[in-house]
């Protein structure tokens, strides 16, 4: 515990907050789609942001203080995409899906075969993956001055000005000056918060299994989820300079997925993109002291889950100007340093600036998102010259 309570500081507990401010606010939207489109009430709804962020919560915490790295984990986006799009399928039928989801994914993580997967993909795919994952959101932070020019300026400078001079604390800083700047412009929205329910309720649905929904439902949110969440969250990991347990640590969230699916927990991976924000050198220093990033994230979401969708609500009140800035500029650095990883070598250049491109495009196809086809893209820039010719 004394360790513990050593290890944790300012920077890794804003780093926590960041994370869960970029991952809520990037994708809370679809999270209420998908409930829409199954038809869930307004409890089952809440329920969903129990059983998400209770799930989220305790895998984090656990994974990182059993590993001692920073391991986040976060709610499927593009399977909550996928949900929402579904159509002819209820609750019910949904929520058995959910499970058999989580048993599949659980079975890639215990059996070992993701992780033997993951050892053939070369450093510099990896870290190129990683770019194009997180060079999203650069561009986006630089494509806010259009809409909140004053603001994201205000913050750019905050950022540089504590790089300069403290820059353990340049992204507490970023986001502090982002507030005072959105307050004094009256940009906090807080009208139309209902706070008559100040925690949320887990709502059981008994699960029906079907096999339209299992081939509909349950197979493209476990292709889409392993890769295009947990691939890039590996590869995340990894281009950090992390050797996180990968088939144990899929195994629990596909476990967690199992366990409170019937509350509304669909689907959980590994975090790529929240999960840098964690990693990287602005949560501390030390990389041995990271994890404590993950861990503040981890009760962070643990809170979120409690409060359900008031905290949500919350959350939502910030601009998103705001949101995109601070995220950009929160991994600024590890975009740099994994595109630097990524070119290091110049024989594996064309295999890495190819599936850079290929992931920051965002091309998608048969459901799958741009991480997947990026690693192919990639894996076969780097095999093909290396074909004997006959």
């Amino acid at each position: 515990m004394r360790r513990l309570l050593q290890d944790f500081s300012t920077s890794t507990l804003v780093a926590g907050f960041v994370a869960v401010l970029v991952g809520y606010t990037s994708s809370v939207a679809i999270i209420f789609q998908a409930t829409v489109a199954l038809g869930a009430t307004p409890a089952q709804t809440a329920s969903w942001l129990w059983a998400l962020g209770l799930g989220m919560g305790v895998t984090s915490v656990g994974l990182s203080l059993w590993t001692r790295q920073p391991v986040l984990t976060a709610w499927s986006t593009p399977g909550a995409a996928l949900l929402a799009s579904t159509s002819g399928v209820d609750m019910p039928e949904a929520i058995g899906a959910f499970i058999v989801c989580g048993g599949l994914i659980a079975w890639a993580g215990a059996s070992g075969w993701f992780e033997k997967l993951m050892d053939r993909i070369p450093v510099a795919i990896a870290s190129a993956l990683l770019a194009g994952v997180l060079a999203r959101f650069g561009l986006d932070a630089a494509a806010s001055v259009r809409t909140a020019p004053g603001l994201v300026l205000v913050m750019t400078l905050a950022y540089l000005l504590g790089r300069r001079w403290w820059p353990r604390y340049a992204v507490p800083g970023v986001l502090l000056a982002g507030i005072a700047y959105a307050l004094g412009e009256g940009r906090l929205s807080f009208a139309g918060m209902d706070t008559s329910q100040l925690l949320a309720q887990p709502v059981w649905t008994t699960p029906v299994f079907t096999w339209h929904a299992a081939i509909g439902v349950a197979l493209p949110l476990f292709v889409v989820t392993m890769a295009s969440q947990n691939l890039p969250g590996v590869a995340a990991q990894r281009a950090s300079g992390y050797e996180t347990p990968v088939s144990a640590s899929v195994a629990v969230t596909g476990a967690a997925t199992a366990l409170l699916a019937p509350f509304g927990g669909y689907a959980f991976n590994l975090a790529a993109i929240t999960a840098a924000i964690c990693m990287g050198r602005e949560a501390h220093e030390d990389p041995a002291r990271r994890y404590t990033a993950s861990l503040a994230a981890g009760l962070f979401y643990v809170a979120l889950g409690l409060a359900g969708g008031v905290v949500a609500m919350l959350l939502t009140a910030f601009p998103p100007e705001l949101v995109k800035a601070i995220a950009g500029l929160a991994l600024l650095g590890t975009i740099a340093g994994a595109l630097a990883a990524a070119l290091k070598d110049e024989s594996h250049r064309d295999a890495a600036i190819l599936t850079f491109l290929v992931c920051l495009s965002g091309v998608s196809a048969f459901g799958i998102g741009a991480a997947f086809w990026a690693v192919l893209a990639g894996g076969a820039a780097f095999v093909v010259p290396r074909l004997r010719r006959r």
